[in-house]
């Protein structure tokens, strides 16, 4: 393929003015296209579109096994986002951390949890290949 190619997720909302206060002002998402039941957001080159719903399922009870984010390529711009989250008091659902020490599919990662219960993983391999690769690892999230 020649061109770039985005990835797009749809997700519930409640409220479309809260969701602008957490995706826009808390993480910095360009906002695009709205309607009264949509909204359409730029994530670091992603498009992520809020629906408006009165049900937005049961929670979770983990972040398994739904949730939604970004693997970073540069350290510098996941510790950037987690100092940005950390600025703006938004809700961690896990803290940042280090998985998988000394493991070849070793990571950084940190979970929010936006107003509406929905889950999302920012993360930095300090291996790339560990993005795709190592399918001999059987090791896929935590138990």
């Amino acid at each position: 393929m020649t061109h770039p190619i985005l990835f797009h997720l749809a997700f519930p909302v409640t409220n479309l003015e809260e969701t602008k206060a957490f995706y826009r002002d808390g993480l910095g998402c360009v906002l695009g296209r709205e309607s009264s039941a949509a909204l359409i957001m730029n994530l670091y080159g992603h498009q992520i579109v809020a629906h408006l719903t009165q049900d937005p399922g049961a929670p979770q009870k983990g972040i398994y096994p739904r949730h939604f984010g970004l693997v970073f390529t540069a350290e510098s711009d996941w510790q950037a986002l987690v100092e940005r989250a950390q600025q703006n008091r938004l809700t961690f659902y896990q803290e940042p951390k280090r998985r998988f020490p000394g493991e070849v599919t070793e990571h950084l990662t940190f979970f929010l949890e936006d107003p509406f219960g929905n889950l999302l993983e920012f993360k930095y391999y300090h291996q790339d290949e560990a993005i795709f690769g190592y399918r001999q690892q059987a090791v896929v999230g935590e138990a």
